[in-house]
């Protein structure tokens, strides 16, 4: 299973594209969607290589959600939990709630954990609240039309 079009589509919305290095708020150089390989400082990238940079960091997150959740997975549910792993990294999601709740078969209890990845530095960010709702409706299949206000 890879992510679809809907999975990507929520992550750039979320992530964001920028073409030009820069530092993000953990102070990590950063660029495209959110990519950290081997970025520099006064590095410039092509929208083209932005994406192709996120297709090879999905290919990780995608691996460790194929290797630790249930066979059953729907594709919804594997969009949004690559999601998930992708911005908070892939050793946290191993460790996580959500991650024990559904290989338990708890569904439900592992959509309610969605909502407590929403801190940065020790507060709750907007954007992160927003992005963890839109996972959320994803792995519950819920259809959405709202837009988020900004990147998390």
């Amino acid at each position: 299973m890879q992510t679809s079009q809907r999975g990507i589509d929520l992550i750039k919305e979320f992530e964001g594209c920028r073409l030009e290095a820069y530092r993000c708020s953990a102070g990590v150089w950063t660029i495209g969607y959110g990519s950290t390989r081997g970025v520099k400082p006064g590095m410039v990238i092509t929208a083209d290589a932005a994406d192709e940079r996120l297709r090879e960091d999905l290919r990780h997150a995608e691996s460790a959600v194929k290797r630790w959740v249930p066979a059953n997975t729907r594709q919804h549910q594997f969009d949004a939990l690559v999601s998930l792993a992708f911005n908070i990294g892939v050793e946290a999601f191993r460790h996580s709630t959500l991650l024990a709740k559904l290989t338990r078969g708890d569904a439900r209890g592992a959509a309610e954990e969605f909502e407590r990845w929403v801190y940065a530095g020790g507060q709750v960010s907007p954007g992160l609240a927003r992005r963890r709702k839109a996972e959320r409706a994803l792995f519950e299949n819920v259809l959405t039309t709202s837009v988020p206000d900004g990147a998390a």
